[in-house]
Protein backbone atom coordinates (compact mmCIF):
# COMPACT_ATOMS: atom_id res chain seq x y z
CA UNK A 1 0.00 0.00 0.00
CA UNK A 2 1.12 3.62 -0.96
CA UNK A 3 0.56 6.16 1.56
CA UNK A 4 -0.77 9.52 0.51
CA UNK A 5 -0.66 13.16 1.34
CA UNK A 6 -4.35 14.12 2.41
CA UNK A 7 -3.92 16.91 -0.16
CA UNK A 8 -2.73 14.02 -3.07
CA UNK A 9 -5.68 11.75 -2.11
CA UNK A 10 -8.13 14.62 -2.31
CA UNK A 11 -6.76 15.40 -5.80
CA UNK A 12 -7.29 11.72 -6.76
CA UNK A 13 -10.76 11.71 -5.21
CA UNK A 14 -11.63 15.26 -7.36
CA UNK A 15 -10.02 13.75 -10.31
CA UNK A 16 -12.25 10.05 -9.92
CA UNK A 17 -15.30 12.52 -9.19
CA UNK A 18 -14.98 14.42 -12.26
CA UNK A 19 -14.75 11.27 -14.40
CA UNK A 20 -17.65 9.21 -12.51
CA UNK A 21 -14.99 6.55 -11.54
CA UNK A 22 -13.94 5.11 -8.82
CA UNK A 23 -10.69 6.24 -7.49
CA UNK A 24 -8.56 3.46 -8.36
CA UNK A 25 -9.69 3.50 -12.06
CA UNK A 26 -9.17 7.61 -12.39
CA UNK A 27 -5.28 7.28 -10.85
CA UNK A 28 -4.64 3.91 -12.84
CA UNK A 29 -5.99 6.02 -16.06
CA UNK A 30 -3.81 9.27 -14.75
CA UNK A 31 -0.69 6.99 -14.38
CA UNK A 32 -1.42 5.06 -17.31
CA UNK A 33 -1.19 8.47 -19.49
CA UNK A 34 1.74 9.92 -17.97
CA UNK A 35 3.43 6.41 -18.00
CA UNK A 36 2.47 6.86 -22.01
CA UNK A 37 4.01 10.14 -22.38
CA UNK A 38 7.14 9.38 -20.38
CA UNK A 39 7.88 6.81 -22.81
CA UNK A 40 7.06 3.74 -19.90
CA UNK A 41 4.40 1.23 -21.28
CA UNK A 42 2.31 -0.96 -19.12
CA UNK A 43 3.47 -3.67 -21.34
CA UNK A 44 6.95 -3.14 -20.25
CA UNK A 45 5.82 -4.23 -16.99
CA UNK A 46 4.26 -7.61 -18.21
CA UNK A 47 6.13 -11.20 -18.00
CA UNK A 48 7.34 -12.30 -21.16
CA UNK A 49 5.10 -15.18 -22.05
CA UNK A 50 7.19 -16.85 -24.71
CA UNK A 51 7.66 -20.60 -24.76
CA UNK A 52 11.18 -19.95 -24.57
CA UNK A 53 11.33 -17.33 -21.45
CA UNK A 54 8.21 -20.00 -20.12
CA UNK A 55 10.96 -22.85 -19.83
CA UNK A 56 13.37 -20.49 -18.90
CA UNK A 57 11.72 -19.74 -15.82
CA UNK A 58 10.66 -23.51 -15.09
CA UNK A 59 13.94 -24.50 -15.29
CA UNK A 60 15.29 -21.92 -12.79
CA UNK A 61 12.42 -23.15 -10.65
CA UNK A 62 14.01 -26.69 -10.69
CA UNK A 63 17.13 -25.49 -10.28
CA UNK A 64 16.47 -24.03 -7.38
CA UNK A 65 13.64 -27.26 -5.80
CA UNK A 66 16.46 -29.94 -6.69
CA UNK A 67 19.05 -27.66 -4.65
CA UNK A 68 16.54 -27.52 -2.08
CA UNK A 69 15.73 -31.11 -2.15
CA UNK A 70 19.76 -32.10 -1.78
CA UNK A 71 19.95 -30.30 1.78
CA UNK A 72 20.40 -32.52 4.27
CA UNK A 73 17.66 -32.96 6.87
CA UNK A 74 18.64 -31.58 9.89
CA UNK A 75 15.70 -32.92 12.28
CA UNK A 76 14.56 -36.38 11.80
CA UNK A 77 11.08 -35.99 13.38
CA UNK A 78 7.89 -36.25 11.67
CA UNK A 79 6.86 -32.60 10.12
CA UNK A 80 4.17 -32.74 12.56
CA UNK A 81 5.84 -33.35 15.26
CA UNK A 82 7.85 -30.39 14.82
CA UNK A 83 5.05 -28.24 14.32
CA UNK A 84 4.09 -29.00 17.13
CA UNK A 85 6.85 -28.39 19.00
CA UNK A 86 6.78 -25.06 17.83
CA UNK A 87 3.26 -24.24 18.89
CA UNK A 88 3.48 -25.48 22.71
CA UNK A 89 3.86 -23.11 25.24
Amino acid sequence: MIALSKETEALARRLAAAQSLPVDDAVRRALENWARVAGVSAESCRRDQSPAAIAARKASVDRIVAEIAAMPILDPRDPREIMDDLNSP
